[in-house]
């Protein structure tokens, strides 16, 4: 008599799934308290600079100075993310960062602190992220299975939007009451926190960091940059994914410009409104990141169509007649482009073979680089040119119409080379961890 079969228990589609892992809670933990010391630093070093320099144009210099070495460095970070144990990366990096954050303090505390000074150890701390960055991506890999990995970047976006906000407000405390330096102590204690953590963190069971056998894996030291590069380039979906965030990073992410001028400016608003459009656009991206979780198998044909849909909607924000309809229009508009950026980075992260993980996302921070440094300059220019409005209006319809125009490209289906099918028919396959 044959045994009756049990009806098959649908997956999991809960956006907390992700923390149903022992690993992950802890990790989340550890990252909500590394961020909230990240927060409260960056926050206290803007006031420090112009403190020193009286200077905004300085504060502007200081960023531009941590986040350069992720122009020229990233590729480097991410070789060496893939060379070294994971664990060991994360653990030293993060002590790393721990300890140029406490000479900080102590400089501060002291007053020897001076700008040319500031920028050094600004400088040091952009290259050691360059391999921090990667590493804990890709550490959080090992801690949930791969139909978790929405979930995971989902509940990784609530933790920074939590830390962010403790941070900010954490930082008014600690200077009013300890001084400048406590935030940067703090800060320094916040990545110990993390490094003593990562020790004890194990893979789930069921999501090996190796790639599938039929994967070929190089020695150490056949591990190089152009490997990583090449991979990125010839992958035809990692390639429209960073097609399609740059144009939406340019052209329509800069809302603390676009959204600040428009609220000012034609809608006649104050700078509180402004801050309540802020706050809106915050409230919006939680939410995105819940809805994001919820996802199992993103693509990037769901990235594109979700990035052209909050591109219509900025759409229509640009022709706002009052500052009532703009803030009906800002939620939907950033909880659409919350799941699209969840679905992106879930793509990223899970595409390449394990082997190869660190140097494209190496490779990605290298582009990301370049948007954030040139996306404001060039919407400032289509400011000038066309106005608040019509920036808004014309970069929505740039990335809407880019992206649909991808879309008809892709499905008259144009021929693949032979020799990037061989060498990528492993790699269509599903990938084998997860990120945070």
């Amino acid at each position: 008599m044959p045994m009756p079969v049990s009806p098959a228990v649908p997956a999991s589609r809960s956006p907390w799934r992700s923390v149903r892992h022992r690993g992950m809670r802890w990790w989340s933990a550890a990252n909500l308290v590394s961020n909230a010391g990240t927060w409260m630093q960056l926050t206290v070093q803007n006031l420090l600079v112009l403190h020193i320099t009286g200077s905004a144009a300085a504060t502007g210099l200081s960023m531009s100075v941590q986040a350069a070495p992720a122009l020229f460095v990233s590729l480097l970070g991410g070789a060496a993310v893939d060379r070294w144990p994971r664990r060991l990366t994360v653990a030293v990096s993060q002590a790393l960062l721990g300890a140029v954050a406490c000479t900080t303090a102590l400089l501060v505390a002291l007053d020897r602190i001076d700008m040319t000074t500031l920028l050094v150890l600004a400088a040091v701390t952009g290259v050691i992220a360059t391999v921090d960055g990667p590493a804990c991506a890709l550490l959080g890999n090992d801690l949930v299975p791969v139909e978790d990995v929405p979930s995971a970047i989902g509940v990784g976006a609530l933790v920074h939007s939590a830390g962010r906000l403790a941070g900010t407000a954490l930082a008014g405390v600690a200077v009013g009451f300890l001084g400048t330096s406590a935030a940067y102590a703090a800060n320094a204690l916040s990545f110990l926190f993390v490094a003593s953590v990562v020790p004890f963190l194990r893979p789930v069971a069921g999501a090996p960091r190796e790639p599938a056998p039929e994967v070929a894996v190089p020695a150490p030291a056949e591990m190089t940059v152009r490997e990583g590069l090449a991979f990125f380039t010839r992958r035809p979906r990692l390639v429209a994914l960073a097609g399609i965030t740059g144009i939406s990073s340019v052209f329509g992410r800069n809302y603390g410009l676009t959204l600040a001028v428009l609220v000012t400016g034609p809608l006649a608003g104050s700078a509180g409104a402004f801050g309540t459009v802020s706050t809106v656009l915050a409230v919006g991206g939680i939410l995105g990141a819940v809805l994001g979780a919820r996802l199992r198998k993103p693509s990037v044909r769901t990235v594109g169509l979700l990035a052209a849909a909050g591109a219509l909607l900025q759409v229509v924000a640009g022709l706002s007649p009052s500052l009532a309809v703009l803030l009906v229009l800002v939620l939907p508009m950033a909880v659409v482009e919350s799941v699209s950026d969840t679905a992106g980075t879930a793509v990223l992260q899970t595409d390449p073979p394990a082997h190869l993980r660190g140097r494209v996302l190496g490779v990605w921070g290298s582009i990301g680089t370049v948007w954030s440094l040139g996306g404001p300059p060039l919407l400032g220019l289509l400011m000038e040119w066309a106005g608040a409005r019509g920036a808004l209006v014309a970069g929505g319809l740039l990335i809407a119409g880019s992206i649909g125009a991808g879309l008809l490209v892709h499905r008259r289906g144009l021929p693949v080379p032979v020799t990037l099918t061989a060498r990528n028919s492993a790699a269509n396959r599903p990938a084998l961890s997860t990120a945070a």
